[in-house]
């Protein structure tokens, strides 16, 4: 039972590490190809999103030069939302 309990826990840890990946290369690749505006809420979201994903598996993984890397980008990204949506 405690076993099955520590896969699922890994199963979710790794889902959420990859997940993070995937929305920090889409929004690149998205802003990068101007498919969305950088300054887009949906943009800054990914990257938010993204960001703590990583450093949730980063952390997790005791590798925290990436986690820290992620925690930087995660602020800045929301530091970005912030000042987008004081704007509307």
């Amino acid at each position: 039972m405690k076993q099955a309990k520590q896969m699922k826990q890994k199963l979710f840890d790794e889902i959420t590490g990859w997940v993070g990946t995937g929305l920090i290369l889409t929004a690149y690749a998205l802003g990068s190809f101007q498919v969305i505006e950088i300054s887009s809420l949906a943009y800054q979201l990914m990257n938010l999103l993204g960001a703590i994903g990583v450093m949730y598996i980063s952390f997790k993984k005791k590798t925290y030069q990436s986690g820290f890397l992620n925690l930087v980008w995660a602020l800045i990204a929301l530091i970005s939302l912030t000042v987008l949506i004081s704007k509307l």
